[in-house]
């Protein structure tokens, strides 16, 4: 389990031009801090810095687990559940063939009740061409229950839900923070958690 993620000094840029610069926070076990900022502004970009997918002009990342501190990138992805704008779906795979795919990926037991948690159940045999946005968002969530991953990374978490599935991401944020998970989520709106906020 993780007990903290520090930045350090953080600076993006893209091409020429930098996003953000001197940047500094630390989220503990159990704690959301919820990026805000104008579009652009490198939320995005600094979700996709801390997943290892895009590496610091300077400063660095760090996690603390246990005893051990470190800022490898490929070891912290270990750790992560991603929530992305990209679905990575294959159309011609059901939602439960789907599902599968996930949990084996992150060598976890598919469990159906996962589906039924976010509201996918009578949707199993759908093939996912078939989904709606907000479904196509739903089975991410289930995605993201499946990798059993400490440290979310989450990118505008309400995005393309209905008022009942805001209401599921606000209650599965707020169990996982219970169980003493990490949560960092790019949004324009409110997480609901008393988090902390960046302003980017």
């Amino acid at each position: 389990m993780i007990s903290s993620l520090t930045a350090e000094n953080l600076a993006c840029a893209r091409g020429d031009k930098r996003l953000f610069d001197g940047l500094n926070f630390r989220v503990m076990a159990g704690q959301a801090l919820a990026v805000e900022g104008a579009n652009g502004a490198g939320k995005t970009s600094l979700l996709r810095m801390i997943a290892g997918f895009l590496a610091p002009a300077a400063g660095r990342i760090l996690v603390k687990a246990a005893s051990n501190e470190s800022d490898d990138a490929e070891e912290r992805g270990k750790s992560i559940g991603w929530l992305g704008h990209q679905d990575g779906l294959k159309p011609q795979l059901s939602v439960r063939e789907q599902f599968d795919f996930f949990a084996n990926l992150y060598g976890r037991k598919a469990d159906s009740a996962v589906l039924e948690q976010v509201g996918l159940a009578r949707q199993a045999d759908l093939p996912c061409r078939y989904l709606s946005a907000g479904q196509k968002r739903r089975l991410g969530l289930a995605r993201l229950l499946a990798s059993q991953r400490p440290l979310w990374l989450l990118d505008e978490p309400f995005a393309a839900l209905d008022t009942s599935g805001q209401q599921l991401v606000g209650q599965l944020m707020a169990r996982h923070c219970g169980a003493g998970g990490i949560i960092i989520a790019a949004t324009h709106e409110p997480l609901g958690l008393g988090n902390e906020s960046l302003k980017l």
